[in-house]
């Protein structure tokens, strides 16, 4: 009897077995946005993409915690909410969100 073995399980959000278009797009872009602004807040000079990427990323991370239905959904998001928080901590401390204009 042959039969197929999965050795590596398949990753998914989906784990309750529906399609949650809204919820796992939300996961992708603050994911991305989470990279994002976790890598430019290296770079000093990189400081208004790093603050807006981080706080565009933690804005969409916190809805997708709110409207998300499952337990992978919210786990990739507590990552990215935390690579964009990150990102947008260094960036207000070199410089801010608006380039660190006076007013």
């Amino acid at each position: 009897m042959a039969q197929t073995i999965r050795r590596v399980p398949a990753f998914t959000l989906n784990t309750d077995g529906h399609s949650h278009p809204r919820e796992n797009t939300l996961v992708a872009l603050t994911a991305m946005l989470g990279v994002l602004a976790f890598t430019s807040s290296f770079f000093h000079n990189l400081h208004l993409l790093s603050s807006w990427s981080g706080l565009i990323g933690v804005i969409t991370g916190l809805w997708g915690q709110f409207i998300s239905a499952t337990t992978a959904e919210r786990f990739v998001l507590v990552i990215g909410i935390a690579m964009s928080a990150f990102g947008l901590g260094i960036a207000l401390a070199h410089g801010g969100l608006f380039g660190g204009a006076a007013g």
